[in-house]
């Protein structure tokens, strides 16, 4: 049975997904782009003695969105995560992430290592970035974006049609998946139903990392780190040359895409290497 949390983090509220023993090891769960914390559903079954914080982060699921003025940027995650650590009392923890959320990881491992203990990445290593002499023309497209006016959200006249929406969308997943997250990010209102989360998301980022910032992070990172792959998943060259910049990566790649955790036979699978892999940080932690 898992519980639902609120923290009250930078005067907002954020929600989460809680399951595993009270006294489990600590692993807070970071989701994807316009995903949510039951991006983890299949994974729970699967991971031993864990307690599991899976977030929905800000602008996401039942989370708070940021204000109207406030552009979404990768690293104001970093510290919204070290706030909910800090009032779970946790002064050491685990991250697990997809996507986005393993970028957001790996930017917090790079910061704080003294706060991480492991780090499992899937699908995705570290954030996007831009080269500088792109900086100033995407920055002007971003702002004038922003100063267009919101479009009127797009309204489904059933709950089932956004389910099936979103497990046909960029990233398909299966219809069980789908209704995990719909049900998370999804209202109701009197002429249909519209996504919960933040329209503001899906703007341009006014302003990205560039690529040598994001390697210093990642050169930082001191934790134990296990990096999962799907076969018909996002992997590039680049993420290649990134991977290699962290001292303790391990790597496994599974039969499956870039939502292959929440797949039945791939989440299974996954959680049978998390929990090997745990197994060994707690291992080497008591030598």
């Amino acid at each position: 049975m898992a519980d639902e949390l609120r923290f009250e983090v930078n005067g907002q509220v954020m929600a989460a997904r809680a399951c595993g023993p009270g006294d489990g090891l600590p692993v807070l769960a970071l989701h994807g782009w316009l995903d949510n914390a039951a991006s983890f559903r299949a994974l729970e079954p699967h991971l031993q003695g864990v307690r599991l914080v899976a977030l929905d982060l800000v602008g996401h699921g039942f989370s708070a969105h940021r204000p109207e003025a406030m552009p979404y940027y990768i690293w104001d995650n970093v510290s919204d995560v070290l706030a909910v650590a800090d009032e779970l009392g946790w002064s050491r923890f685990h991250l697990l992430g997809h996507s986005m959320g393993a970028g957001v990881s790996a930017l917090l491992a790079g910061a704080m290592p003294d706060r991480v203990s492991s780090l499992v990445m899937i699908e995705g290593l570290a954030p996007q970035a831009d080269a500088a002499e792109e900086l100033p023309e995407k920055m002007a497209l971003a702002i004038r974006r922003r100063q267009r006016k919101q479009r009127s959200p797009r309204l489904y006249p059933t709950l089932e049609a956004a389910i099936e929406a979103r497990a046909n969308g960029r990233f398909p997943v299966t219809e069980q998946a789908a209704r995990w997250l719909v049900e998370r990010s999804i209202v109701h209102t009197v002429s249909g139903f519209r996504w919960r989360s933040d329209p503001a998301l899906a703007l341009p980022s006014v302003l990205r990392m560039s690529e040598d910032q994001i390697r210093a992070f990642l050169q930082r990172i001191e934790a134990p780190a296990l990096l999962l792959m799907g076969t018909n998943g996002i992997g590039t060259p680049l993420l290649e040359e990134r991977a290699s910049l962290i001292m303790q990566l391990q790597r496994e790649t599974l039969a499956g895409n870039h939502h292959l955790h929440m797949e039945p036979g791939p989440a299974a699978a996954i959680g049978n290497i998390i929990n090997r892999f745990y197994a060994g940080v707690m291992h080497l932690r008591k030598e």
